[in-house]
């Protein structure tokens, strides 16, 4: 319990420097040097520029709603994280644009796009890792894949570039493209820090614990695991392991939940860069239990 509750703790900490590092980023080179972002941050943006409204208050305005919406596709540690990670974005935007400073760069928008890029990655980096997410359009995107089947990272993929053709209602075609490297740049510094994308993972656990470990997978994560049998080479020992898929946020958790029991677990990880069912393309019932078994 005590364990549990430290890496929650660790979790809603890192949440918050995530979120902290973001809005640093976007208040002092994106906003200051006038580039555009995109998701929601991105409309954000465009209804500062054409109407002067405060990000930190529209982030809330247009995140809250969504995630009240998305509530039930996102589960109740991921709803709770959202908010977290969203009311803090709100927070620091509100923050830094009332804190007098400036990084001077001589105008080199170049190096001004690499710098952004770093910000925003590693700030959203260090919230996807540790379970958040600043809302917007993660929620869109699933529910357009509950919706209408589309993947989450075609979904993603469109939406920014739907916020970013309109960014050029106040942004010129050369900032537009310097934009476009601060994109770039942030997906693989977020790649780097959260395994990021959105594609799910595949876990195979070897264990001598399957049982237990099985149970603690269904009961924090809410989601179905396999049995698969299998036979050691050496020892001809017959063991069950135990197969799941979660998203690539997941992956960290189940990490730390299979070796609270087992540290010698033999943990292998894959792309799995379609799936379709419960949890992923479809909404999956609540605290919902459940096992396959496929015998080798």
């Amino acid at each position: 319990m005590e364990t549990t509750m430290t890496t929650r703790i660790k979790e809603i900490l890192f949440i918050v420097v995530g979120t902290a590092i973001y809005a640093f980023g976007l208040v002092y080179l994106n906003i200051a040097n006038h580039l555009a972002e995109g998701g929601v941050t991105g409309i954000t943006l465009i209804i500062r520029a054409l109407f002067g409204i405060d990000p930190a208050y529209t982030t809330l305005i247009i995140n809250i709603p969504l995630i009240l919406i998305g509530g039930k596709i996102l589960g109740k540690r991921s709803f709770y994280y959202t908010i977290l990670g969203t009311v803090c974005l709100s927070i620091f935007l509100w923050i830094w644009q009332r804190v007098p400073f400036t990084i001077n760069l001589d105008h080199d928008l170049f190096i001004v796009s690499i710098l952004a890029g770093l910000f925003a990655g590693f700030g959203s980096g260090l919230v996807y890792r540790y379970g958040g997410t600043t809302g917007g359009a993660d929620v869109i995107a699933r529910i357009l894949e509950q919706k209408f089947g589309l993947t989450m990272g075609k979904s993603l993929l469109v939406f920014d570039i739907i916020v970013l053709i309109c960014s050029l209602t106040y942004l010129d075609l050369k900032r537009m493209m310097y934009t476009l490297i601060v994109s770039f740049v942030f997906s693989r510094v977020v790649d780097i820090l959260s395994s990021g994308g959105y594609a799910a993972k595949g876990v195979m656990i070897i264990t001598n614990e399957s049982n237990v470990i099985a149970e603690l997978l269904m009961s924090h994560l809410e989601r179905g695991v396999t049995y698969l049998h299998g036979e050691g080479g050496f020892s001809s020992e017959m063991k069950r392991i135990v197969y799941i898929v979660v998203s690539q946020q997941e992956i960290n958790e189940v990490k730390k939940l299979v070796h609270s029991v087992d540290e010698k677990a033999f943990i292998l990880i894959s792309n799995v860069h379609d799936v379709e069912g419960e949890g992923f393309t479809y909404l999956r019932p609540q605290r919902r239990r459940f096992t396959l078994k496929r015998t080798t």
